[in-house]
């Protein structure tokens, strides 16, 4: 049989072949989306549940003069392969390779750059009303969203708005019961009983907000998405398509374990198996160690509570959700609502770990100002993810975190060193600060087998000499301390330095600090976090503020947006490696 993808290089080639040779093209795609992702990682589940919609959406809008927007992007590696990119798809979220997510600049067929979501709705609403102005009568604008986006504050508050235009607006509800974990809520609820049936058409909340609804179809149904997509592109007004899909078709291990194979790492093409790997002489992964840790807490205190936005097995905190079920909230793609959420439960005195990734943390920043921290409020926000995280780039380094929270009155932001730490500052906090913490660490694993050690209460601001020498100090906070341990193991002038570990951001113990800089000729600061406002550039405003007067070098993440890649490719592009840093030192030999 012909092989149909391999001459598909654009949506022009995919237009031109008849409508029944569209099945044997979407197998072909759900192969080569398979055999690649089996080999390079990646997301997988929520690209093949939507590779029939794929193809009809391409092959029935005129893209990219049509304007398609995917939510997030998890589900665009069909859409990426179709659009150009076919050959280049091995490079996937390498290094100088294709983002894993729509981005404008790498192709004009990525109307939207994405990989927080939500934000399709809002961004085609905003493209079909610039178009209304121009006069493009005629030009089409489709956002694809799944069940549990749509559930986000930020996709209402568009489909509020579109309700009330007659913008040429058309939003495809991609609905499979499962993000990263399976959904959850009301919202959830109601959509499945749409799907069942059980609604009465009178009862739809989107033909309410004077949406043309249609649905539910079957998403793997391609003459039937045809038919329907065709339908539409005459209605005028915004519209609304239910479209019911399997996250992980096609691969039965995929379909069955929906979690697991959003991105199952390295696997069998054939049979689907993930490759098995020995992780029992590793140490954990930081986010085991908190999940572990706040299960231990929590059988110590019945006042702990758990609370995550949609992410329970990113996070871990699957372990308390299955040890005290009624003490652990998902509240789904909610990041504002969760930080709300966490404030109202302190203020009846309740203990409170909010685990959100670093990056998504920047989703709930006025909530974290307002109603945390200017209360005072001692919510314990527990940032997962922070730093660099590799391959899932520019969307999701959690580099900002110590810049956009350094500014805000009450808080204390902390950067264990190592899993121990950890464990300690999430102790130290569940015993009361009455001030709101942030924690911050990082994605992978620590440095430590022997890490399930008895807590121990740290003080807060106290800075832990790691190192002494007499000429250059090295202030380090966080894991990326270990890459300063590591070059002082290996260089020949290693005596001229300290190493000062700050497992505190804020507050800073300013004497100790004048105290370390007095005594030392030479300062470097490196942190895994933007340079611009970050720890090193509070060192700087001691120095100048009580004219100390020593030169100081800043290490860390430059004043740029960085890409994807591994983390140690990203630590050499930000030149905080250890063979970066090796280099610095050997120019104090003569100092």
């Amino acid at each position: 049989m012909e092989n149909l993808l391999s001459k598909i290089n654009n949506p022009t080639d995919l237009r031109k072949l008849p409508e029944n040779q569209l099945p044997q093209l979407a197998k072909e795609l759900r192969d080569f989306i398979i055999d690649i992702v089996s080999k390079k990682e990646g997301h997988l589940g929520a690209s093949l549940g939507v590779v029939e919609l794929t193809i009809a959406l391409h092959y029935v809008f005129n893209t990219p003069e049509d304007l398609l927007v995917w939510d997030v992007g998890h589900q665009a590696y069909g859409h990426k392969i179709l659009t150009e990119r076919r050959d280049i798809f091995h490079t996937n979220r390498e290094l100088n390779g294709i983002s894993g997510f729509p981005k404008r600049s790498e192709s004009i067929y990525d109307t939207f750059g994405v990989g927080h979501s939500s934000t399709s709705i809002s961004a085609a609403l905003g493209m079909a009303l610039a178009s209304q102005l121009k006069g493009e009568v005629d030009k089409q604008h489709i956002a694809v969203i799944g069940d549990a986006s749509i559930a986000s504050g930020m996709a209402f508050e568009g489909l509020n708005h579109a309700g009330v235009t007659d913008a040429n607006l058309l939003v495809i509800l991609n609905d499979n019961a499962i993000g990263i974990d399976p959904s959850i809520g009301a919202l959830k609820d109601y959509l499945t009983a749409v799907k069942e049936g059980k609604n009465p058409k009178q009862n739809n909340i989107i033909k309410s907000l004077n949406f043309d609804y249609s649905g539910p179809i079957d998403g793997h149904d391609l003459p039937k998405l045809i038919s329907e997509l065709e339908r539409l592109k005459s209605v005028k007004g915004p519209k609304f398509l239910h479209v019911i899909t399997t996250k992980g078709k096609g691969l039965q291990l995929a379909e069955e374990d929906q979690v697991k194979y959003h991105a199952p790492g390295k696997f069998d093409a054939e049979t689907g198996k993930i490759h098995p790997k020995d992780e029992s002489h590793l140490p954990p992964k930081f986010q085991d160690v908190f999940g572990h840790t706040l299960v231990e807490l929590a059988k110590q205190n019945e006042k702990i509570i758990g609370i995550t936005p949609a992410m329970p097995t990113g996070s871990s905190m699957t372990y308390m959700m299955e040890a005290f079920p009624k003490r652990a909230f998902d509240v789904g793609i909610a990041e504002q609502h969760a930080v709300t959420l966490a404030a109202g439960m302190a203020t009846q005195g309740m203990v409170v770990f909010c685990n959100i990734y670093s990056t998504f943390l920047q989703r709930a920043y006025d909530q974290v100002i307002h109603d945390v921290a200017l209360q005072n409020l001692p919510v314990i926000f527990c940032l997962d993810r922070a730093g660099l995280v590799g391959e899932d780039g520019a969307t999701h380094h959690g580099v900002f975190d110590i810049a956009y929270l350094n500014c805000i009155p009450n808080m204390i932001i902390a950067a264990p060193k190592d899993e121990i730490e950890l464990r300690n500052i999430m102790f130290t906090a569940s015993e009361g600060l009455n001030h709101p913490i942030a924690i911050r660490y990082p994605r992978g694993r620590g440095e430590n087998l022997n890490w399930e050690q008895p807590f121990e209460k740290m003080e807060i601001g106290k800075i832990r000499e790691l190192q002494k020498g007499n000429k250059v100090a090295v202030l380090s906070t966080g894991t990326i301390g270990d890459n300063v341990t590591k070059v002082l193991t290996e260089v020949e002038n290693s005596a001229l330095f300290s190493h000062y570990h700050f497992p505190f951001i804020k507050p800073l113990d300013i004497d100790a600090v004048k105290s370390i800089i007095n005594s030392h000729d030479h300062i470097i600061t490196i942190e895994d976090g933007v340079i611009t406002g970050g720890f090193g550039e509070q060192i700087c405003a001691i120095i100048a503020t009580n004219n100390l007067n020593k030169s100081i070098i800043n290490l860390g993440i430059p004043d740029s947006f960085i890409e994807h890649g591994t983390v140690f490719e990203l630590q050499q592009l930000c030149k905080i490696d250890v063979n970066h840093l090796k280099q610095l030192f050997n120019t104090y030999s003569d100092v």
